[in-house]
């Protein structure tokens, strides 16, 4: 299990997109908490927090695809670090203004959501440019999906150190700050600069048009919403059980099976049709959530919350080859940021969802609500099955035009629409 993974960091460059992306990406990972701290430190209400993360929210969701169709047409350098440094002073002047004027925080905290730069995407189409082997980049597809569990738990945690050692101002400023040195990072690397997309067919829809696409994002947008009802379901459980120490600890648990689960899954080499394992895979994400409602002591939930993350980084890792196998030529990047905005979004879905339920119907039923999303997005596989499983042309030979100025053409695992 540690060879594979080592073979990998080893590889020239690899370490340095990894962290990079990582750190590019503090901001994104950290804005909910760090704007709803700054808002409430300013002596703003809990209204306004929360809508002003969610504008972030929808920005991000809205700027992904759009600047990750930008980077396949003018390459990753000329649009990825002016979208940081965009984002970051948008950011910027969101800490320094405060929330009064209230239409300047919109602003603001919209403009640093549209403008967050697609690293996530872009690390993934850089992979294959960095490791020369389909199992490689398969494993890296997994480590990558793993280390986004550990950021988005860290995270959390270094807004909480920076708020305690200045202000939830001096937060919001140093992690955007960081943020674009991590960009900076990887958009000076060799691989990224010499990254470029392969010519790609005029199309409004860009990566949308490819039929196993818009069948995996579907499927995605259930299970972002399974994810995101989880942290509101556990919201009255904590409640009744302890509070904000237990919610703490489900979370965490959530977030550990889910690295657990990536790291065994990325240290097999896995053969034969990555559309019928997916289906595996999310049938037996939508089995782990269903023991949820049960709702037994602590101790026990906090077991059943860990065995309900186990195979979600599986599925995004095995959902990345998808994306590499179903996206048009040329849509790389564009593809796998659709792909993150769908869960995003299913994310923020679940959560309004899974509100009302709680209400309603009470703590089981708010725990119904992710088992529900995952049967769904099964569903959705189950009936778009040929699509995800039809060949894609082109798919035999790729063309390193890409990144190789001499225009030599080698055999390779993926279409021509990767470096």
């Amino acid at each position: 299990m540690v060879a594979g993974y080592l073979d990998i960091l080893r590889a020239r460059h690899a370490v340095r997109l990894l962290v990079g992306t990582l750190v590019g990406r503090l901001p994104n990972a950290t804005a909910a908490i760090a704007i709803v701290l700054f808002v409430r430190a300013e002596g703003g209400s809990y209204s306004l927090a929360g809508a002003l993360a969610a504008v972030y929210g929808v920005a991000n969701a809205v700027g992904q695809p759009v600047l990750g169709r930008l980077v396949d047409l003018y390459g990753q350098p000329r649009v990825q670090l002016p979208a940081a440094v965009l984002s970051a002073l948008a950011m910027g002047v969101f800490a320094l203004a405060g929330t009064a004027p209230v239409a300047v925080a919109y602003l603001s905290v919209g403009a640093a959501g549209l403008f967050t730069p697609p690293l996530e995407g872009g690390l993934r189409a850089l992979w294959p440019s960095v490791l020369r082997e389909e199992d490689q980049v398969h494993t890296a597809y997994a480590m990558d999906a793993v280390a986004q569990e550990v950021m988005f738990t860290v995270g959390p945690l270094l807004v909480t150190v920076c708020v305690s050692l200045w202000s939830p101002q001096a937060a919001l400023l140093v992690l955007n700050a960081v943020g674009v040195l991590g960009a900076l990072s990887v958009v000076v690397s060799p691989p990224s600069r010499a990254w470029r997309s392969a010519p790609r067919e005029a199309h409004w829809l860009g990566a949308l048009r490819a039929p196993g696409l818009l069948a995996l994002l579907g499927a995605f947008l259930f299970i972002g919403m399974a994810l995101g009802s989880i942290t509101v379901a556990a919201v009255p459980y904590a409640d009744e059980h302890g509070g904000d120490a237990v919610y703490g600890w489900l979370m965490a648990a959530l977030g550990l099976g889910a690295l657990v689960g990536g790291v065994v899954y990325g240290a097999r080499r896995w053969s034969g049709d990555p559309a019928r394992r997916l289906r595996l895979l999310v049938a037996l994400l939508a089995v782990c959530y269903l023991p949820l409602t049960l709702t037994p002591g602590v101790v026990a939930m906090v077991a059943l919350t860990v065995v309900a993350g186990v195979f979600l980084a599986p599925c995004i890792a095995c959902a990345f080859v998808l994306v590499d196998l179903h996206a048009p030529r040329g849509t790389v990047t564009e593809a796998f940021s659709w792909l993150v905005t769908t869960f995003t979004v299913g994310a923020s879905v679940g959560t309004g969802v899974a509100g009302p339920v709680v209400e309603h119907g009470g703590v089981l039923w708010g725990f119904a609500v992710p088992g529900a999303a995952g049967v769904v997005s099964l569903l959705v596989l189950a009936g778009t099955g040929r699509v995800l499983a039809a060949p894609v042309r082109g798919a035999v030979v790729a063309a390193s035009s890409e990144n190789d100025p001499n225009r030599a053409v080698e055999p390779r695992f993926s279409s021509g629409h990767q470096a």
